[in-house]
């Protein structure tokens, strides 16, 4: 067994609790001690000096499709090659997200990254998230198919119980008994895609979906029927409903930080997550890159991804660490809530106890920042998997 880890003199970042001064000690991938640490039990311990930095709870990517050179579609080659990265943006469990079409070589990949998933190494994977297929709006790829139980069966059976999370529309047509099954398997519903009504997103919420994913991007304003009354549709429903949370792409190009003002001061900080939705390309410089959607992408932290050839936006080019650092720019909030949108609220939603807090028992996936939001230092259950000064360790 490894020795232990002891981080000493850092400021402990408790999400949505509080920040303090102390030390932290990991054994065996769990947090043992936090705070005071007697040192009889640092005996043999390696020793990490914190200098005041930051140690928070690793981050928690609940929608990304890729990062740098990876994709997720691209099989158990994609998912290696982006495990080896996530760590230098202070990732420690992600949830791949997969556009699934209803091709034979989809399924294929499907049944070849989910068998990958419980080997993963340098990231916690606890299963996947599947965008798609019933949705009512494409998007950049997702196709549009009405709710079909044989065809959800099969894409589970394929996934083989690994499927933690699925994006539907509350519009698509046959969509309720969806959302029961996916409910009855333990998988999350999350909302998305949509130009529903108040009627049509509460019955999605009645029947077991409870989040919404890139909430307010592909989610079209209904149209006027009434001069001078306003509309209201499944942005509001959403915002309206305590059992629904929501998650933002925060990169200050898809949604206005104002837009999460508001959807902060309707859920508090406990209901909001922030996520990726990176594309290939998230975290390198600007340029051009293929993937596997029948067109290019043309990737720029300022301007996020986009198709290359029609402008449309096509996911992100953000990582992580600089999502973070956005909300702590945009939020009057104590940091330590702020940090929870990235940790503690999004292993709430999928239900991982073990992870998203600093606390005796929790899994040992720790991030040490230098200043800027910068990592330092990364660990996945106990174990190194970057550090700024060399190469990511496996």
């Amino acid at each position: 067994m490894p020795p232990p880890l002891l981080i000493r003199d850092v400021r402990l970042v408790h999400p949505g609790r509080a920040i303090v001064v102390g030390d932290l000690l990991a054994r065996d991938g769990a947090i043992a001690a936090v705070g005071r640490v007697s040192a009889a039990d640092t005996a043999r311990a390696t020793v990490i000096e914190g200098r005041g930095r930051l140690l928070t709870p690793g981050l928690i990517d609940v929608h990304t499709h890729g990062v740098m050179h990876s994709l997720y579609e691209h099989g158990a080659r994609g998912l290696a090659a982006a495990a080896r990265e996530l760590g230098r943006f202070g990732v420690t469990t992600v949830l791949p997200t997969i556009i699934p079409r209803p091709t034979e070589e989809m399924f294929t990949c499907l049944a070849e990254i989910s068998a990958a998933l419980p080997a993963t190494r340098g990231v916690n994977t606890p299963g996947l998230h599947l965008e798609g297929p019933f949705m009512a709006i494409g998007g950049a790829a997702c196709p549009t198919l009405p709710g079909d139980l044989a065809l959800l069966e099969r894409l589970l059976d394929t996934c083989g119980g690994r499927v933690a999370a699925m994006s539907v529309s509350p519009d698509a047509p046959n969509i309720l008994p969806v959302i029961r099954r996916l409910r009855a398997r333990g998988i999350v519903v999350f909302l998305t895609h949509t130009r529903a009504s108040t009627d049509q997103t509460e019955a999605a919420l009645d029947a077991g979906a409870t989040h919404a994913t890139h909430f307010y991007d592909v989610f079209p304003v209904p149209a006027e029927t009434e001069p001078g009354a306003r509309p209201v549709g499944a942005v509001e429903s959403i915002l309206a409903d305590p059992r629904a949370s929501v998650d933002f792409i925060c990169d200050g190009v898809h949604v206005h930080p104002t837009a999460i003002r508001a959807a902060l001061a309707a859920k508090g900080w406990q209901g909001v997550i922030l996520i990726t939705d990176s594309n290939i390309g998230a975290g390198l410089p600007a340029g051009v890159y293929d993937t596997p959607w029948g067109f290019p992408i043309r990737v720029s932290p300022e301007t996020a991804a986009r198709h290359a050839t029609k402008g449309t936006l096509a996911g992100s080019a953000l990582t992580m660490d600089r999502g973070i650092a956005n909300l702590h720019r945009w939020l009057r909030l104590p940091p330590e809530q702020i940090w929870a949108m990235g940790t503690l609220n999004p292993a709430r939603l999928l239900g991982l106890g073990r992870k998203g807090r600093l606390e005796p028992g929790a899994d040992a996936d720790l991030v040490l920042w230098d200043d800027g939001f910068v990592p330092a230092a990364t660990w996945v259950n106990g174990q190194l998997s970057y550090e700024k000064e060399a190469s990511p360790v496996l």
